[in-house]
């Protein structure tokens, strides 16, 4: 059985530390083996493209780093918060800790 991890794809979450600290993003993809987690636009890395073929253009593109889920938060309708479960309809429900609502 693999890890529990309380962030999916399409979440919104803030940035509690690093040099992105406080920016806020959509996750892209979350990395489950190394607990870490793609966000849009945030924890930017240069990296160098090569040529293939005579047409194709290298060079230097920007792409998203991983950033540690201990790093990140997820934003409820209120602000951050922490995530919790509740069994709803029979269903297994995230929910927001400060509000009570489902994620």
């Amino acid at each position: 059985m693999g890890k529990t991890v309380k962030i999916r794809k399409d979440d919104m979450v803030l940035v509690i530390a690093g040099k992105d600290r406080g920016k806020r993003g959509a996750v892209l993809r979350v990395l489950r083996d190394v607990d870490r987690v793609l966000v849009q636009g945030l924890n930017m890395r240069k990296k160098t493209i090569r040529r293939k073929s005579a047409q194709d253009e290298g060079g230097i593109m920007e792409v998203e780093a991983p950033i540690h889920i201990s790093n990140v938060m997820i934003m409820g309708k209120k602000g951050p918060t922490r995530v919790g479960y509740r069994m709803e309809n029979g269903k297994k429900v995230r929910v927001c800790r400060k509000t009570g609502e489902v994620l």
